[in-house]
């Protein structure tokens, strides 16, 4: 069992959501990554995704955008997004890590280090999973067989938009669990309508068997609670990258297990 199905099974046993905070890798200080996961875990983050920094990120808003660009300046790329994990795992061997992003640094490591490097590398260090927003499920089978067979979880991305076709070719090659974006847009765009979520679950879940998560435009332990009622996970990162933005060196962990904690606790709530 991977340790992000372990982690679902336990919540589900309590009674409990998960909490999946996104950070970009390298933001908002080349150095600052493993402490601010670290803090997130002791705040209560149950999942974490870890941002790819991405010169082109097709589904982000300017928010993790800039985080992206400044990630990038300060020289991370897939190299030292693996290294994080693995400074990660020096003390934290069961909080599951998802690396998100896109296709082009996946395969340009590849295309670096060889046929299917990057996800043997991936494993190595202690990635759980990962979420590439521009691979569809259709052309994603050989894909997948590799992470599974590695031990790693590939997770996709459903929205508004998505029909029951759609949503039935995720379910075919999901796993871990599935992203629901709940607005149509890029991240940290618009209102959640909780009430629009609330009614588009049932539908996704008629498909897809595994946990379902929802991220986009969660902000605040309100909303963070209202979407927590009705879906297996909570996804929050706009707001999170926001907060860690303009902290000093000292004190960006802190920022970001505060904000983490509060989260929780509504949600616990």
């Amino acid at each position: 069992m991977s340790r992000i199905a372990a982690t679902f099974d336990a919540l589900r046993a309590q009674g409990r959501k998960a909490l999946i905070p996104y950070i970009t890798a390298g933001y908002p200080f080349a150095d600052a990554t493993p402490d601010i996961l670290h803090a997130m875990v002791a705040a209560g983050a149950d999942v974490i995704e870890l941002g790819v920094p991405f010169s082109d990120p097709m589904a982000d808003g300017p928010v993790i955008q800039a985080a992206g660009e400044k990630a990038l300046a300060l020289g991370i790329g897939m190299r030292q997004v693996l290294d994080i994990v693995r400074d990660f795992r020096q003390r934290d061997d069961t909080t599951p890590i998802v690396l998100m992003g896109y296709a082009n640094p996946v395969e340009r490591y590849d295309g670096r280090h060889g046929t299917n490097a990057f996800v043997r590398d991936a494993a190595a260090a202690g990635v759980d999973g990962l979420l590439v927003v521009d691979y569809p499920p259709e052309e994603c089978r050989d894909f997948a067989a590799q992470l599974k067979a590695h031990g790693l979880d590939l997770i996709f991305l459903l929205a508004p938009t998505s029909t029951p076709q759609r949503m039935a070719q995720v379910a075919e090659v999901a796993s871990g669990y599935v992203y629901y974006v709940s607005l149509k847009g890029v991240s940290g765009a618009g209102h959640l309508d909780t009430s629009a979520v609330e009614a588009m679950l049932p539908k996704i879940r008629e498909h897809v068997k595994i946990p379902v998560g929802v991220g986009f435009g969660i902000r605040d332990a309100e909303t963070a609670r209202a979407v927590g009622r009705v879906a297996d996970a909570v996804v929050i990162g706009t707001r999170l990258i926001q907060l860690v933005e303009d902290a000093p060196r000292d004190q960006v962990a802190t920022v970001a297990g505060a904000f983490i904690a509060g989260i929780r606790q509504a949600l616990d709530g």
